[in-house]
């Protein structure tokens, strides 16, 4: 287990994270530092707590549109899969008939040219 040291609002925070993890840690702590910064530059200093608690609000707000976003694209893309899935199948049909049209049309070609190589009777 590593720790690291993360500045936000000027402060500085110990905070533990899995081996290999301290970059990933530290560039979320360097967005949440960002977040505070502007919005202490919209609307002033109004205290850490608040400003901590509604940077910690847009990022929850923006987690959750991501979030349904996600979900309407697997939705969209099980869709797809499912037309590609039945495109598919009937490709499989098609590929069938044709086969099936073909084999009929050999047989009959076989057909008349055994007709043509027979013997003449008569």
């Amino acid at each position: 287990m590593s720790q690291v040291s993360v500045v936000i609002a000027g402060k500085t925070y110990r905070i533990a994270c899995a081996d290999g993890e301290e970059e990933h840690l530290e560039g979320l702590a360097a967005a949440f530092d960002s977040r505070i910064e502007d919005m202490r530059a919209a609307v002033g200093e109004i205290g850490d707590m608040r400003l901590h608690v509604m940077a910690a609000i847009t990022i929850a707000d923006e987690l959750q549109d991501t979030k349904k976003r996600l979900a309407a694209l697997d939705a969209e893309m099980a869709e797809l899969r499912k037309f590609a899935s039945t495109g598919d199948e009937r490709t499989q049909m098609i590929e069938a008939r044709l086969a099936d049209g073909i084999q009929k049309a050999a047989d009959r070609i076989e057909r008349l040219a055994r007709g043509l190589n027979a013997p003449a009777q008569g």
